[in-house]
């Protein structure tokens, strides 16, 4: 079943090519959405696809990447639009 979520990833997720690395793992598990840095030093996005694949992103989201350090995952469920193609980096 196709869902979506809004999520914020926060510690030190800026400056360490997180965005690139949830780009690359949302489009590995087949979802589509966007990611971009959020004034506050967080990273904010929208990711939408197979609930259970969602759920997949959020664990790795919470693992990071080598550079970064994790400190928070949050997301909230919205309903799914299928707006998206892709999964991009926003600026």
């Amino acid at each position: 079943m196709d869902t979506s979520t809004t999520f914020r990833v926060s510690g030190k997720v800026q400056g360490v090519g997180f965005r690139f690395f949830v780009k690359s793992t949302a489009q590995g598990l087949g979802l589509t959405g966007w990611v971009k840095n959020h004034s506050d030093g967080s990273v904010f996005g929208v990711a939408e696809g197979d609930h259970g694949l969602i759920i997949s992103l959020l664990k790795e989201l919470s693992i990071g990447n080598r550079w970064s350090r994790v400190e928070a995952v949050e997301n909230h469920p919205q309903s799914y639009s299928g707006d998206f193609k892709s999964f991009e980096i926003r600026y």
